[in-house]
């Protein structure tokens, strides 16, 4: 709770997209990525799709001049160069992302870019989804590995990028620029948006996959 009572941005957002999340992880991507069998190519394009969302997300993140966002962004949330270092180490052994999600992943970023002229406050629910999720990958990244053979965060810095005390200081931050209903409810819609995201992006990834109980 705020220091008003009411609920924080970070409390309304979890109890908004407990369903959602759950829903990601029963798809067929997610449940062949801990059972070990996930496609290599597959695992590639998701970078590939995560890059095209991250590279519009931090460019209008870096560009946006509002104190909400400026007081929330900072340098040690970017994460396109560590996608981009997954990207080549496998580009160097001759894996390259097949693209099947590269619709989905245009069509978010064509929404950031959007949300950015709009209601640049929105950036900040896309970016809550994008940081939360790497918190995810500190687990996934030990099954991706193994999967792969991969050693040390070859492949795998993106994934291994999760840090609890910096997201910690990130929510800490977010809820205290948004303390009030008004104020959180369009960052709320943007978490939302994302999830919706997410799912096209991961469901055009699990495309043949079959499900693993």
């Amino acid at each position: 709770m705020s220091p008003t009572g009411c609920p924080t941005v970070v409390e309304r957002i979890r109890a908004s997209t407990r369903t959602r999340h759950e829903n990601l992880e029963a798809t067929a991507f997610s449940t062949a990525m801990l059972a070990g069998t996930l496609p290599l190519d597959r695992y590639v394009d998701q970078l590939a799709a995560y890059r095209v969302v991250l590279k519009a997300l931090e460019e209008e993140l870096s560009r946006a001049t509002g104190p909400c966002v400026t007081s929330v962004w900072s340098a040690d949330l970017v994460k396109l160069p560590l996608i981009d270092r997954d990207l080549m180490y496998f580009a160097e052994d001759g894996v390259f992302p097949a693209s099947v999600a590269a619709a989905p992943a245009g069509a978010f970023a064509r929404e950031i870019r959007a949300a950015a002229l709009s209601d640049p406050r929105a950036l900040l629910g896309f970016l809550y989804v994008l940081e939360g999720s790497t918190l995810g990958g500190m687990i996934l990244r030990r099954y991706v590995a193994e999967a792969y053979g991969l050693r040390d965060t070859d492949g795998v810095a993106y994934y291994a990028s999760g840090d609890r005390e910096r997201w910690a200081r990130f929510t800490a931050r977010l809820n205290e620029v948004l303390p009030g209903q008004g104020e959180q409810d369009g960052v709320i819609t943007a978490v939302g948006r994302a999830y919706h995201h997410i799912a096209a992006i991961t469901g055009a990834l699990s495309t043949g996959l079959a499900a693993t109980p």
